[in-house]
């Protein structure tokens, strides 16, 4: 199971991450689960990177915990959402 168990491990991870992102940046996402899913992944990532930095134990391209991927996700998010201007902010 491990190399399976990784990947489930990870999209599992990244899904959790990229919907509490998305519930987090205020208004509607029109991103599907595959997107929700490389949002949470990438985030965890670049939270991972970034806490690495701040900390001065870079050691590569290591997942974040939790926080550090919600932090992450929410920061990818905005910015997918910058870039290509998908985000609707209806009241």
């Amino acid at each position: 199971m491990g190399v399976i168990g990784t990947i489930i491990g990870w999209i599992v991870f990244g899904l959790i991450a990229g919907f509490i992102a998305r519930a987090i940046v205020p208004g509607k996402d029109h991103i599907g689960i595959a997107r929700t899913i490389a949002v949470g992944v990438v985030g965890s990532i670049l939270g991972g990177i970034v806490f690495g930095l701040l900390t001065g134990g870079f050691r590569g391209f290591q997942p974040a915990g939790w926080i550090g991927s919600i932090i992450g996700a929410v920061i990818v998010l905005v910015v997918y959402n910058r870039v290509t201007g998908r985000k609707q902010n209806r009241l």
